[in-house]
């Protein structure tokens, strides 16, 4: 290999945006043509047809499962669900105000604890440990709304979809088809997204050789930031801060004349409209008019139009998923943790994609620093303010 000048200049990307960092057979990120595609399947067909089963199998093993293996794949998943007794008993020790994706990072460290495999890094218990953490995901995030709410959590049931089982344990009862599907639709088109920030994250921490768990955890941490998971959080805040379809314009101008960000609009690949987002947005819709109170749809409807006509701004994935998971229930603070329910298919695809073809992930930088400073006994130097 040749070594790099280092008297040569070398373009810096902040934020390495346009930088191609690996390869990757797990999905492709169209930008140009705005298609998300899995392991092959445009997105568009898989949530029309496959479950959110079948495409965190596709994820992992790189091929969609005949009947046989989803049997498996399902019986795996729900033999793992129910969370430890200890868990229970941490998330019990987090106060009401914590945020719940803070609680979920820490409980999803703790899982850890109580796997025998948790430092095993051979290929067959890394898969164990993905099945693991996708199955109890669900669990988790149900745990802790109730537990927030001060309610004690409900126990998954046999026979549930990660979906159903989820809206089971959030509320105590069986969920509707309709409700199930709506919510399934959003687990597969969250589920995978290329090297964004997150994914990302998870490859570095195993590029290190560190844990499974640990790239997990480091996945959730980055998730959490506002300019990553939280932005449907954002956008639901938004949507219930104009309150009435009438206010819409109001507020658009008002949110140009500031000159902030519309939440839930634009996106750093895709050049038009996110391919998940009218999926989304039918299953909203659906939602909505089930509830027979179709006013928040009603905004978020006439927001798309509004900001569109101003600035050009197309929807993301974030904007309908916002009233799709109001609609079902969810609380608003428990939108990222439900990024991240989902999103743990695709870290566990990466996890294992690395770990086969592994090299530290190890950047440079350059360096716009002071040079060649005198050296200042420490008697003779006159304080300064701390730079950062």
């Amino acid at each position: 290999m040749t070594e790099r000048d280092p008297a040569q200049p070398v373009e810096v990307r902040k934020g390495l945006e346009g930088v191609i960092a690996g390869e990757s057979s797990i999905s492709q990120v169209d930008g140009q043509r705005c298609q998300l595609v899995y392991q092959g399947y445009n997105i568009d067909v898989l949530v029309e047809q496959a479950s959110y089963e079948e495409v965190s199998y596709l994820l992992l093993h790189g091929a969609l499962p005949t009947r046989a293996q989803l049997n498996e794949w399902t019986a795996q998943l729900q033999a793992q669900q129910a969370l430890e007794p200890q868990v229970l008993e941490l998330l019990k020790l987090a106060p009401p105000s914590a945020d719940p994706m803070a609680v979920l990072r820490t409980a999803v460290s703790a899982v850890a604890f109580f796997d025998h495999e948790a430092e095993d890094d051979s290929m067959g218990a890394i898969r164990h440990k993905a099945v693991r953490t996708i199955a109890k995901m669900p669990g988790l995030a149900a745990a802790i709304a109730r537990l927030a709410r001060g309610e004690a959590p409900v126990a998954p049931r046999p026979g549930h979809s990660r979906a159903a089982s989820f809206l089971y344990m959030l509320h105590g009862r069986e969920p509707s088809d309709l409700q199930v599907r709506a919510l399934d639709a959003y687990l597969v088109l969250l589920a995978e997204h290329g090297f964004n920030a997150s994914t990302f994250a998870s490859r570095v921490v195993t590029g290190t050789r560190s844990d499974y768990y640990s790239a997990i955890v480091g996945a959730i941490g980055t998730l959490k930031g506002p300019l990553h998971g939280a932005a449907g959080r954002k956008a639901m805040e938004t949507l219930l801060e104009i309150g009435s379809p009438n206010q819409v314009e109001p507020f658009v101008q008002q949110t140009l004349s500031n000159h902030q960000r519309f939440m839930g609009f634009g996106h750093r690949v895709y050049r038009g409209e996110d391919p998940r987002g009218k999926h989304l947005k039918r299953h909203a819709k659906a939602l909505a008019e089930a509830a027979g109170d179709t006013t928040l749809f009603a905004i978020a409807e006439r927001m798309q139009e509004a900001v569109m006509a101003a600035k050009q701004l197309h929807i993301n994935v974030d904007f309908y998923a916002a009233p799709l998971l109001h609609y079902l229930g969810v609380p608003t603070e428990l939108f990222t943790v439900m990024f991240a329910v989902s999103r743990v298919a695709g870290w566990s695809a990466h996890v294992i994609e690395q770990t086969v073809d592994n090299r530290l992930i190890r950047p440079l930088a350059r360096y716009v620093g002071p040079q060649n400073l005198k050296f200042v006994p420490i008697d003779e130097r006159v304080s300064a303010s701390p730079t950062a």
